[in-house]
């Protein structure tokens, strides 16, 4: 080999091992750039609903809920699924806050139902007349939930990563206004005012989150939502009244996670 021939053939080996090592670190890179995800909430996120809780029978976690649905769809997240059952915010804040890290890249979560009490609410309007109560909860919405979800999104947003995306979920309205076994024993008054119940507590949430810098999704004015498959109608995403397991009753079903909540979170992140 003539010394011009070894020197294009360093020259060839050098340039192959450049290829090699940037190749690398763009494949580090890749990696490095996977969603770290932290689900949060209460059981409009852990799955309470879809009948089967094999991730985590205490918190009711399954796998048909949205955030594991979300992380099967999208490969090399690093999920924290953290959702429990019957968490209200400062549950979120003592306990599920730990999942959210500076490497947290993606939050998702629904929070504020149980601290207004609103399952114990629709349960007493299957025994007894709640409409003050639902008159009632409305009109302190601001004062008992308000100042909890400022607490909630804001704390969320300054532990995770800069520039992460992180999605507060509304509450559907539960009644369609048609009737059947699975709205035994609620009177038209009390579904009207459960809806309006729900209502308030969207425009609540969507109001608090844009002022502490948080994607707000309403799961009763966004596109795909739950309008049209409430409790009693023909394709139902929510479950009605169920004697047989109450704790299932007026949450979201498979259908309601996979084509109702996974969507509106697609819709924020892809």
């Amino acid at each position: 080999m003539t010394r011009s021939s070894l020197a294009s053939f360093v020259h060839v080996i050098a340039a192959l091992a450049v290829v090699v090592a940037l190749a690398a670190a763009f494949a580090g890179a890749g990696a490095a750039a996977g969603t770290t995800y932290a689900a949060l909430g209460d059981s409009y996120s852990s799955g309470v609903g879809t009948g089967s809780y094999t991730l985590d029978s205490a918190c009711k976690r399954s796998v048909y809920a949205y955030p594991y649905l979300w992380t099967q769809k999208h490969a090399g997240t690093a999920p924290s699924f953290v959702a429990c059952s019957g968490a209200k915010t400062s549950d979120l804040l003592s306990t599920q806050i730990q999942a959210v890290t500076s490497a947290t890249t993606l939050v998702t979560m629904t929070i504020g139902g149980n601290d207004i009490g609103f399952a114990n609410l629709i349960y007493q309007c299957t025994l007894s007349n709640c409409s003050a109560a639902l008159d009632s909860t409305r009109a302190n919405l601001e004062t008992t939930v308000g100042a909890a979800l400022d607490r909630v999104y804001k704390t969320v947003k300054s532990r995770a990563a800069i520039g992460a995306k992180i999605v507060a979920l509304g509450y559907p309205r539960v009644f369609s206004g048609a009737t059947c076994f699975g709205s035994l024993g609620i009177s038209s008054t009390e579904e009207t005012k459960a809806n309006q119940l729900s209502d308030a507590l969207d425009q609540l949430s969507a109001t608090h989150a844009a002022t502490d810098g948080v994607t707000y999704k309403s799961a009763i004015t966004a596109i795909p939502a739950f309008t049209g498959h409430a409790v009693c109608s023909s394709s139902a995403w929510l479950n009605g009244l169920n004697l047989f397991n109450t704790g299932e009753s007026y949450h979201p079903n498979r259908a309601g996670h996979s084509s109702g909540y996974l969507p509106l979170v697609t819709a924020v992140t892809g």
